[in-house]
């Protein structure tokens, strides 16, 4: 069974156990059985990262995610589950899969290579024959003591340029107790934690990751319900509620719009979130002691079509395929917006 590691042709072998204590606080070095042996799905750990946080950090890619944008970047992260990914043009056709796979997965016809992702049960046996790196097991559980295995190989990085570890998914926050129990221990090791998350969960999840995350990045992707609805498969009723909700906490806050055509690429999206995002600033300023003590910052980022080789590896049909990428003017133009409305914009 795999794990991917940055690149998807590098492989982690492991075996875990499968149950889920309760954490505990412990101090740093000491590895509490009960919260190192806690296991959540993964489906990548990216080193070297300079896009999710402060300095040079490692994310941790969580399964499992309650939206279901159709430009998503991270497909392989929707689903809880284990699932098969397939290149194409990476098969030799061996065949080797198909006498190694026990469900009957695999099948050439016609010198084709046939993939029937309804009979997969995800066992990895034919991931073990394919040399060729053209099948992928995409996520498997790990426990909290493997995932800071990877995360400690580079805490010098992190130490000389103020970087540190990211929970991304997915929505990370969906596998509370895994994500907690990781937190933890990267504080115990004095490392700086972020979060990314849709905000779409539980209040009660963000919650309790707040005392081992010292920042928050959250994306906020349209303020009309129904265009919102149309977009993602969800209202975003509960995600602007636990917008509020970290506005009066004392967490450093990022808000990111991913700028999407047809979604939110206007004036008026941008806009409207961005005055949203102001009475988030001004929300935290009426806090005892929050007069000069913002924290609330916002960023646009553009979409980009690299996902789509993820999407026909996956078998799912990628609805984005024909937006193009909105160009650096655009972009221009669009944080220029929010900041005329009082937002100082970052965009890239």
């Amino acid at each position: 069974m795999y794990i991917l590691i940055n690149d998807p042709q590098v492989k982690l072998r492991f075996s875990g156990e499968t149950h889920h204590p309760k954490a505990t606080t412990h101090v740093q070095g000491e590895r509490p059985k009960s919260v190192m042996s806690t296991v959540g799905p993964v489906f990548n750990i990216q080193r070297f990262s300079i896009h999710d946080g402060p300095g040079i950090r490692t994310t941790v890619f969580l399964k499992g995610c309650a939206l279901s944008c159709f430009w998503c970047h991270n497909p392989e992260g929707r689903r809880a589950a284990a699932e098969l990914q397939f290149f194409p043009d990476r098969c030799t056709g061996c065949g080797a899969c198909v006498g190694a796979c026990p469900h009957a997965v695999h099948e050439f016809r016609d010198d084709v290579h046939i993939v029937h992702r309804d009979r997969c049960e995800a066992s990895g046996a034919c991931v073990e024959t394919c040399y060729a790196g053209a099948i992928l097991l995409n996520g498997q559980e790990m426990t909290v003591e493997q995932v800071m295995e990877e995360v400690l190989r580079d805490r010098a990085f992190y130490a000389t340029s103020g970087g540190g570890v990211t929970l991304s998914g997915g929505e990370p926050s969906l596998n509370t107790a895994f994500a907690f129990d990781i937190l933890e221990q990267c504080k115990s090791y004095r490392l700086h934690t972020a979060v990314e998350t849709c905000g779409e969960c539980p209040w009660e999840f963000l919650e309790r990751l707040l005392p081992v995350t010292d920042l928050i990045l959250m994306d906020i992707k349209q303020m009309a319900a129904q265009s919102h609805r149309s977009a993602t498969g969800k209202s975003n009723e509960r995600i602007l509620d636990n917008a509020r909700r970290l506005a009066l906490t004392d967490k450093p806050l990022v808000f990111r719009t991913p700028v999407v055509p047809t979604v939110n690429d206007s004036p008026n999206d941008i806009g409207q979130i961005a005055m949203f995002v102001r009475s988030l600033m001004d929300l935290r300023s009426t806090r005892p002691n929050g007069q000069g003590v913002v924290g609330i910052t916002y960023e646009l980022l553009a979409f980009h079509r690299l996902a789509a080789d993820k999407y026909r590896s996956l078998g799912l049909e990628y609805g984005a395929s024909a937006l193009e990428p909105p160009s650096r003017e655009r972009m221009r133009e669009l944080a220029e917006v929010a900041t005329r409305l009082g937002v100082g914009t970052k965009h890239r």
